[in-house]
């Protein structure tokens, strides 16, 4: 096929043949069309060269992997710890739970700061979004959706508007007003629509245009004003669980993590994967941009977190400890980068050094998996979320 096939699965009509059956929904250069499994193994065939197979074509394409991994080690000379070895060793760090914010009914999902520093947003399984103030633990709003699993959320730039989407497949924003009394429900904008669960939101640089992950493999960039698919990404061959924008603001790149074991870098102006990696043994849960923008951080289910280094093209760090056995579900850098952040799914928040590679102290108080951490803007606190139905602020 070519570079922008995208394959999901779905129920109905193929198109070829009109017989009811499992589709495959298969995006060629952004155009999609829905094919039933035998349909799709003809079409495949009839481009084949005299003596090929697809089994022929699949152990030259993974000799051909190899190869590029290959003439990319050739390239690595040094590990980001062994760089590091005459840099200082970190203090002892006396991060502890400043606040505890108790207000949702279930699982809390996602959550994300305001620019102001001081105010967040959470999503829960209870079907509701509500909006912080950190200082006095004030619930500002509180805004019931019409499904449960709000899986994602995020605050607009100016603050005045939040979007938040989850298995309804949609992602809406929500203005936000000082009137507290208001129905911000019946505000509520649709302005994402996928074929599966929304997994991940967030606005670019302007509370004009928004970026969403799914559960149909793709990403997707949306003009909010009017609902308008702008970009689409292909690439994934399954679902995208995270991504995140490169932090300049100038920059057209993000970065998305899935159950395919893959990190891929786009361009959101031509909708090109244009890096990818594969170093991961099980799915990834989150990806994280570093304070600079040259590198991401990625946390996954194989219990590991890795740091990959965008101009090196490759991953130069691994954060993982023998007695650590269950997986990491997110990740998050200081405001300086020198610390990683990662929620684990055994309840502990571990803290790694960067740059030496090891673990600089673990974060204890949640009662369940933790599934979010976020540095605040002004990278004076970490803000947690969890399974424990809290979100806890760490100072």
């Amino acid at each position: 096929m070519c570079d922008q096939t995208f394959v999901a699965a779905t129920f109905g009509p193929c198109d070829n043949c009109t017989t009811p059956s499992p589709l495959m929904n298969i995006y060629i250069k952004n155009e999609a069309i829905n094919y039933c499994s035998f349909c799709v193994e003809l079409m495949a065939c009839q481009e084949l060269q005299k003596g090929e197979s697809l089994a022929s074509l699949k152990k030259e394409s993974d000799n051909l992997k190899k190869k590029l991994e290959e003439e990319r080690a050739k390239l690595n000379d040094v590990e980001l710890h062994q760089v590091a070895e005459k840099i200082e060793v970190l203090g002892a760090l006396s991060i502890k739970t400043r606040r505890v914010l108790k207000g949702h009914g279930n699982k809390v999902l996602c959550m994300d700061w305001c620019k102001d520093k001081r105010r967040l947003v959470s999503s829960s399984q209870d079907g509701k979004v509500i909006v912080w103030d950190a200082f006095t633990l004030n619930k500002e709003h509180g805004v019931p959706l019409p499904c449960t699993w709000v899986m994602a959320c995020a605050y607009a730039p100016s603050g005045c508007a939040v979007a938040c989407g989850g298995l309804d497949n949609k992602c809406s924003v929500i203005p936000l007003s000082m009137d507290k009394n208001e129905n911000l429900a019946a505000k509520k904008k649709s302005v994402a629509m996928h074929t599966n669960y929304v997994s991940g939101c967030t606005f670019t640089n302007s509370d004009m245009q928004l970026l969403t992950s799914s559960g149909d493999g793709t990403c997707a960039l949306w003009d909010v004003e009017s609902g308008q698919l702008l970009q689409s990404f292909h690439g994934h061959t399954a679902d995208v669980l995270s991504l995140d924008l490169a932090p300049s603001e100038t920059g057209n790149t993000f970065v998305s993590g899935g159950c395919d074991m893959r990190a891929n870098v786009w361009d959101m102006r031509s909708g090109q994967n244009i890096q990818s990696f594969e170093s991961h043994e099980s799915d990834i849960n989150c990806v994280k941009y570093y304070p600079s923008g040259d590198a991401f951080a990625s946390a996954s289910d194989d219990a590991t977190c890795r740091f990959y280094d965008l101009r090196a093209d490759r991953e130069v760090a691994v954060y993982q400890k023998d007695s650590i056995i269950f997986g990491a579900s997110t990740v998050d850098f200081s405001l300086s980068g020198r610390l990683l952040f990662a929620g684990y799914n055994d309840y502990t928040i571990n803290v790694w050094d960067v740059l030496k590679g090891t673990r600089s102290t673990i974060l204890f108080g949640h009662e369940n998996r933790v599934s979010r951490v976020r540095v605040s803007p002004d990278g004076t606190a970490l803000c947690s979320a969890s399974w424990d139905n809290t979100l806890r602020i760490w100072a």
